[in-house]
């Protein structure tokens, strides 16, 4: 308290002036009305700024929780748009899977590798989830592979980057179809062979899921021919991808259950035709 005291006694000349300045100040702005709109107008810019700066941090700090809402409606609309489409569409009628539904499930990536040649991601969501073998993996951009194995909590996925990954392709403007690979040599590139030299192929084609076996919709993204040519036998294009997705930055991934995937895997197994 003395120390205060002591303070105010050695400063009061500048202190009594403070507060003429002060009262002043205040005597002006309330006796004149223009310089009571100025006041104003300066404190709530002055305000506004500092609001606008907390808001902004605040809504910097939100992101994470921001993203996963958004990735959780990408997941309602594409259950919705797969399941619409799929009642629309009758130029694919040797697709089995059309004849399903389509159910998606939101899960994070906790793991991912890409630099391996059996490279696979674990996600959050397992059996208590719906999350079974061979459910097909995406992601807003495109294909990212399917699920392997599944434990009460958690699933791992076999990445597009695997080298035994297969999985049905095709050209998006034409139903000429073949099976995608990886050979171990990008993270950024595939490869789709048994394209038949017939077809129209040319750089910058979109590449999508063929729809020929009950994991994939039809029309899944993949990514766009980089470059090409004609196997050893001259029958067939190698054709190498440039993937839409960047599968070394993955943060939340749907996965695809056909519900039609059992019934339709028993009679394609067993040969019956009905």
């Amino acid at each position: 308290m003395q120390q205060i005291i002591n303070f105010i006694i050695r400063n009061k000349n500048f202190l009594l002036s403070l507060l003429l300045f002060s009262l002043a100040f205040v005597f002006t702005v309330q006796t004149h009305s223009y310089h009571k709109s100025k006041f104003i107008n300066s404190a709530n810019f002055l305000t506004g700024g500092i609001y606008n700066s907390v808001n902004n941090f605040t809504e910097y700090l939100s992101l994470k929780s921001q993203n996963k809402v958004l990735a959780e409606e990408n997941n309602r609309l594409k259950m919705l748009l797969f399941n619409s489409e799929n009642k629309k569409d009758s130029t694919y009628l040797d697709t089995v899977s059309y004849t399903g539904t389509y159910k998606f499930t939101l899960s994070s990536v906790l793991k991912n590798s890409y630099s391996g040649v059996h490279n696979v991601l674990l996600l959050n969501k397992g059996k208590d989830d719906g999350l079974k073998p061979d459910l097909g993996v995406i992601s807003s951009k495109g294909i990212v592979g399917i699920v392997d194995r599944t434990s009460k909590h958690y699933a791992t996925v076999i990445s597009v980057l695997n080298t035994t990954s297969k999985i049905s392709a095709q050209l998006k403007k034409t139903n000429h179809f073949g099976t995608l690979s990886w050979d171990a040599k990008s993270s950024y590139f595939v490869q789709l062979i048994d394209i038949p030299k017939i077809a129209p192929v040319a750089k910058g084609d979109t590449i999508v899921t063929s729809g020929r076996s009950s994991i994939f919709p039809k029309g899944i993204p993949i990514g766009v021919i980089n470059d090409f040519k004609l196997d050893a036998a001259e029958n067939y294009y190698e054709i190498n991808i440039k993937l839409f997705n960047d599968m070394t930055n993955l943060e939340y991934v749907y996965t695809i259950e056909n519900s039609d995937a059992a019934e339709i895997n028993s009679l394609l197994n067993t040969g019956i035709d009905e």
